[in-house]
């Protein structure tokens, strides 16, 4: 991830088979075509939450950050003293190559990015991933299927770095997806190539070996231009991603590839007769595709609608011994946050080398299963309200601006597309039998009326309805004498209809969280 470029960083001011909205004619390489492009189809609005994992050779040796197939070349970085005393001399016979291909380390240990399958006796369970992501409440998910490094987590035949070849020898991307779409998520690839030619390999010396070459994104700009479309079209034809993501730099690499990929798969979705969506940190122009921003979120309600990547952890994004982790809190809060203002969350988790979910992990994912189980109707299919929330946590407001807890002071905002509710998200419990006053909710902007208001009700129990005024200073309404539950936040509706909270929707193949089942 560009952590190295935080000074860049921006500040912009389920889902049933439906017909496709985009242009019913093909797509050119140009702006103007591609700009017509819907860039948020329904069913991404109202997904709201996935889950992409950075695993691959690049986070083999557990050190620093998923940077480290750079650092380890840089001699001012603590990886290369790392690297020079674990493993060997990274400009000599220890090379980034060797976590690919194999090699001993200096304690004698053979060293290999080379997960295997839980079915061939190994920690790596495609299906148990899958089951972990669905039970957190997302709704897309899949791999990073290439990172800065330049090694190809899928059988490539553009470039011979990849996973079915070497290391692993599987077709790991095949493999999630496969498991991801059979739980009925729709599928992501993240692609985080621009950079590998253009920079992340700043410090390493010229090769004369071809295949190394290859590796360290030295063949040239017209040939790395090429390969970096060429990458492009394989997971197109191959995975036919619902999502494809990319990360930073791509104003580097030919605005004339740029417009190949993205008319290629506005084309290709269009043959498939679905909707996709592609994703950016720069190198587009925000019309046609989403804008991501990384671990921040936007400061206020955003059109048109974006994204935001972060991951569990501060520290690093794949893997790194005793990393550190986000509390349940933050990250929670902060997701709330991003859906009031018109935006959606992708969590990066980090498997251990080996594949196997670290237990912290797991159980943020499952603070996130917990709360979307009992409150996913006031996040799921909903859209922004007039007005994000109140309070006094300010979340967002551009890139890197990190996860943040809320108080019991902070609410946040949610509508129903139909216009007949109104979900207020307290961020924490006020108090027992304690009255709240929700100061935007006044009749000029949502009368109740002879409407209702409910508390949702604990996971599978009944709504609990509150009694409440309305007058021009707002909502007033009185919470339960006795505090009914313990959650993460609590979600209130606020109906005109006088309708109760729904249970939490299913994903498109009838699987409903926490069950692993058809609903």
């Amino acid at each position: 991830m560009a952590r190295y470029w935080q000074a860049l960083a921006a500040t912009l001011v389920l889902w049933p088979a439906a017909a496709v909205a985009q242009s019913p004619t093909n797509f050119t390489a140009s702006w103007a075509s591609v700009d017509q492009h819907n860039p948020a189809p329904e069913w991404f609005k109202d997904a709201k939450f996935g889950i992409y994992f950075h695993w691959g050779a690049f986070g083999t040796a557990a050190y620093e950050s998923e940077w480290y197939p750079r650092n380890m070349f840089n001699k001012g970085d603590g990886a290369y003293t790392h690297h020079l005393n674990t493993y060997g001399d990274p400009f000599g016979t220890w090379g980034y190559d060797k976590f690919i291909t194999g090699a001993t380390d200096k304690s004698g240990h053979f060293v290999q990015f080379a997960p295997k399958l839980v079915s061939n006796g190994g920690a790596w369970d495609p299906d148990a991933m899958a089951q972990l992501i669905v039970d957190s409440g997302a709704w897309f998910a899949g791999p990073v299927a290439e990172h800065h490094d330049g090694f190809s987590m899928w059988d490539s035949t553009a470039n011979a770095w990849n996973s079915a070849q070497k290391g692993p020898m599987l077709n790991m991307a095949a493999l999630h997806e496969q498991a991801f779409r059979k739980k009925g998520l729709k599928f992501l690839m993240a692609m985080h190539h621009a950079y590998h030619f253009t920079g992340y390999y700043q410090y390493v010396p010229a090769q004369t070996d071809p295949m190394l070459k290859l590796l360290y994104g030295q063949q040239g700009s017209t040939v790395e231009n090429q390969l970096w479309l060429a990458k492009l079209k394989e997971i197109i034809d191959e995975f036919k991603p619902d999502i494809i993501w990319q990360d930073f730099n791509l104003p580097q690499v030919d605005e004339a590839m740029r417009l190949q990929f993205l008319s290629t798969y506005y084309n290709a979705a269009l043959s498939w007769n679905k909707e996709v969506v592609a994703t950016y940190k720069d190198g587009f122009d925000n019309k046609g595709e989403v804008f991501d921003y990384e671990r921040g979120g936007a400061g206020d309600i955003t059109n048109p609608y974006w994204l935001t990547d972060d991951a569990v952890s501060p520290s690093s994004w794949c893997y790194t011994t005793g990393m550190g982790y986000y509390t349940a809190a933050q990250e929670i809060h902060t997701f709330i946050d991003h859906v009031s203002k018109n935006g959606s969350l992708l969590l990066n988790i980090s498997p251990m080398p080996d594949g196997s979910i670290p237990q912290q992990q797991k159980d943020l994912l499952n603070a996130f299963g917990v709360f979307l189980k009992q409150f996913g109707s006031a996040i799921y299919n909903t859209r922004a309200w007039l007005v994000y929330g109140e309070g006094p946590t300010k979340i967002g407001g551009g890139s890197f601006s990190g996860p943040v807890a809320g108080t019991a002071s902070d609410v946040r905002y949610t509508a129903s597309k139909d216009g007949d509710a109104v979900y207020a998200i307290l961020l924490g419990w006020p108090g027992n039998g304690k009255q709240v006053t929700l100061a935007s909710v006044t009749p000029s902007r949502f009368s109740v009326g002879s409407g209702k208001v409910y508390l949702f009700g604990p996971s599978g129990g009944a709504a609990i309805p509150l009694s409440f005024t309305q007058d021009s200073s707002g909502l007033h309404l009185t919470l339960p004498s006795t505090q009914p539950y313990t959650a993460a936040a609590y979600a209130i509706k606020i109906s005109k209809s006088g309708t109760a909270p729904a249970p939490t929707p299913p994903i498109n193949n009838g699987t409903t969280l926490g069950t692993g089942g058809a609903s």
